[in-house]
């Protein structure tokens, strides 16, 4: 049962004379008690509302289009708490993080309705049979999993999980009745690596065709690691080992199945110091998330663009006729990348675009944190102070939260700006917007 908080106006609910703070109990006699119930029983045409209004019970039954939304609001965007995690990972970033940030980012959530929902990736350990059956019933498609380890063991002991061993049968469960698994493994140092890893790829390979693909990615180590397990950073041999063996993997897979189903993340390759992947080896970016083949596909955006360079070079020279100066501020891992496309902005303008890239070195997690995404506020201001930064400072979208103007450490792009005395511009990673975004239109 949840309450309703809100009725949309016009709206088929509002019509059958439903009210906020009305209780929906089920629809067609199918208890609701999340937004996946709400939603799976809501996409009939014919639906009746069983719901509860000072204590008493009543129906509404509303014809409508399939999969048509009936105007319904709740208090929650799952109707229910976000489940929380209940591993405590070696690796875990949260771990990592230095006391007195916002309380929202000390949240673990380990929810199969936002791996649903939002793309957010689960362990299985809070699921049970009952869960699997109505993933399976809904055909809840595709779940995003973090495995780690196909063995069961090894998994117990990263997780510190005494489940985390069983619920491994899930994915043999999901696989067979068709839902796509989209998987994660996290890699630690002398933990899930090696023969480890081969292990994994192997048992994970055979889900095809259910697995859609797997992303290998080396486990953030920040400075704040006091009285935690001790793991080290992978080196640029061992980088390259890690590289060699899912490269060598996947093209059997691809060979086998028509996919090459496992890539490493960007970060191994910029480790090793090895050029990446073209294009074509991504198959369409289904780890793009994960941080592989990000830098690559920015650069092929952007070189497309640039194809078609005109139109905005005639609204810039427009805008700008006596020309524009910006700055970018960017992560160590993707710097060389944004220098060259910047570069080659610049060049196509014939000079009257003037871009300055700086790096920002993450002092606040420490300098092994080369990601664009978890820069701060706190270390762009101190490292851009004396800096020329021009008309205009554009910094990474994503080192924003997703709902709102603000930095991990709380800082906002207005207090940035107020402290580098210019205005500041988010800047996405998307090709087209990175051109625009440089041009200022």
């Amino acid at each position: 049962m949840v309450e309703i908080t809100e009725v949309l106006s016009g709206s088929y609910a509002e019509k059958a004379g439903i009210v906020p703070l009305d209780i929906l109990v089920s629809i067609d006699s199918n208890e609701i008690n999340d937004v996946l119930d709400y939603r799976f029983y809501l996409a009939s045409k014919n639906i009746t509302l069983t719901l509860m209004r000072g204590g008493k019970e009543f129906s509404v039954t509303l014809n409508k289009g399939e999969y048509e939304d009936i105007g319904l609001e709740f208090e929650r965007p799952l109707m229910d708490k976000k489940h929380s995690c209940e591993n405590r990972c070696v690796f875990c970033f949260i771990d990592q993080l230095p006391r007195g940030m916002r309380k929202t980012l000390y949240f673990k959530d380990d929810d199969s309705r936002l791996s649903f929902l939002h793309g957010n990736y689960i362990t299985l350990t809070n699921l049970e049979d009952s869960d699997i059956d109505r993933i399976i019933k809904m055909h809840i498609s595709p779940v995003n999993i973090s495995v780690h380890t196909t063995n069961p063991s090894l998994r117990v002991e990263m997780m510190h999980n005494k489940r985390a061993g069983e619920v491994l049968s899930y994915l043999d469960r999901l696989a067979l009745a068709g839902i796509s698994l989209c998987t994660q493994i996290v890699l630690c140092r002398g933990l899930n690596d090696g023969e480890e890893l081969l292990r994994t790829m192997r048992d994970l390979a055979r889900l095809s065709p259910s697995l859609v693909s797997c992303s290998v990615v080396p486990a953030g180590l920040t400075k704040f690691r006091d009285k935690l397990y001790p793991l080290s950073p992978f080196t640029k041999e061992e980088c390259g080992a890690v590289i060699d063996a899912v490269e060598a993997f996947s093209e059997e897979c691809l060979e086998k199945y028509g996919s090459r189903l496992f890539f490493c993340s960007d970060e191994f390759y910029l480790r090793a110091e090895r050029p990446l992947p073209e294009e074509a080896y991504y198959e369409g970016y289904s780890q793009l998330e994960n941080g592989v083949g990000m830098i690559t596909s920015l650069r092929t955006e952007v070189s497309d663009e640039l194809r078609y360079f005109d139109e905005y070079l005639d609204e810039f020279l427009a805008k700008y006729p006596l020309g524009r100066s910006v700055s970018v501020a960017t992560g160590a891992a993707a710097y060389d990348c944004v220098f060259s496309l910047a570069e080659k902005v610049s060049e196509m303008t014939g000079g009257k675009l003037k871009v300055k890239v700086y790096k920002i070195i993450n002092h606040f997690f420490g300098e092994s944190i080369t990601v664009s995404g978890l820069l701060t506020g706190k270390d762009m201001s101190e490292q851009l102070v004396d800096k020329e930064l021009g008309d205009e400072l554009l910094i990474p979208a994503n080192t924003l939260k997703a709902d709102e103007d603000v930095f991990l450490d709380d800082m906002t792009p207005s207090e940035l700006s107020e402290k580098l005395c210019v205005p500041v511009r988010p800047s996405s990673d998307n090709g087209s917007e990175f051109i625009r975004t440089l041009l200022g239109i």
